[in-house]
């Protein structure tokens, strides 16, 4: 899908860590390809503009051959004129005694606007990923004040717990992630999340004759899901760098395709596999370079409905928060 014409690419959150390390990837031409030009639209609160001002500084010291044009803004209207492309990363943190409800309300104050600006302005070709947690229901919110905007354009990011996954198995059978396939994440990228094996393979061979119940159900799902609870504790900070890994290989392979082969991305559901429609939620699938498929026919055992079934119960709850708080209709 790579062409010569510049694509213009929002980040919020610009002066955080995670868009400290996707920036640069993005300069470099790890989505769209090392024949794209890219235009950088850096969007932030404007007690935090100075600090992107340093970002933008770093960037155009690398002299990156594709990175045409930086733009620095706290206005989203301004930062998704035409854009082709938006990495909603900038998110209000959960904070000490903060309810789930409370986190939703804050969030809504932020992408709420976010998807009015993207609806308002934005090119007809926009791709929108929401980092910033809750992802799924951020997404959902921003997707609702876009109703001029396909509902497919916006998705939330599960990649990081897909590559979580794969790495925890490659690990574990002790081989090389690419000879992995067909691992997903279903549902919510929270607690409840369910990486899910029934389907993996190695060397085209199936996972499950391979591994054991006990260490799939007692280790495996609980280890990646507490994955990134696990990083904070051991380095006294959020995953950053490998967030934002994930959200280059989740644009990269939404440009560009996945050749048939299964990737795990949140979308607004169609109804598949009994999930409500509507509510952002995980699902096998692939990409062709212009959209999302969800893989379709899985026949789910009673363990994977049930596993599915408790975080979709989660992704429903907190869609009826943000609608009785009015962030939604």
């Amino acid at each position: 899908m790579s062409t010569n014409e510049t694509k213009k690419v929002v980040v919020t959150g610009a002066a955080g860590q995670i868009a400290y390390s996707l920036l640069f990837r993005i300069a470099n031409g790890d989505v769209y390809g090392k024949e794209t030009p890219v235009e950088l639209k850096l969007l932030e609160i404007p007690q935090a503009v100075k600090a992107t001002e340093g970002v933008a500084m770093e960037l155009l010291d690398s002299a990156f051959p594709l990175l045409k044009n930086i733009e620095i803004t706290d206005d989203a209207n301004k930062a998704f004129d035409s854009a082709n492309m938006g990495f909603l990363v900038g998110a209000k943190p959960r904070g000490k005694g903060m309810e789930r409800a409370d986190l939703l309300a804050e969030n809504g104050k932020i992408f709420g606007p976010q998807g009015k600006a993207i609806n308002d302005n934005a090119a007809d070709d926009i791709r929108i990923l929401v980092v910033g947690n809750p992802a799924n229901t951020n997404a959902l919110i921003a997707q609702q004040h876009a109703q001029d905007v396909p509902a497919e354009r916006f998705t939330a990011m599960v990649r990081l717990d897909h590559n979580r996954a794969m790495s925890q198995l490659a690990t574990k059978l002790g081989v090389s992630s690419t000879e992995l396939e067909k691992i997903v994440v279903w549902g919510n990228h929270s607690g409840t999340q369910f990486p899910d094996l029934t389907n993996a393979t190695v060397g085209g061979e199936s996972v499950m004759d391979k591994i054991d119940q006990d260490w799939y159900t007692g280790e495996f799902i609980p280890k990646v899901a507490g994955r990134g609870g696990a990083i904070i504790e051991a380095r006294g900070s959020s995953s950053a760098a490998s967030a934002a890994s994930a959200a280059i290989d989740h644009m990269h392979d939404w440009v560009n395709g996945t050749n048939g082969k299964w990737v795990s991305a949140a979308l607004p559901s169609d109804g598949s596999y009994g999930i409500p429609e509507g509510i952002v939620s995980g699902f096998p699938v692939t990409s062709n370079g212009c959209k999302w498929e969800i893989v379709q026919g899985l026949d789910l055992t009673d363990f994977q409905k049930e596993r599915i079934a408790k975080t979709v119960e989660e992704l429903e709850s907190e869609r009826d928060t943000v609608r009785k708080n009015g962030l939604i209709d």
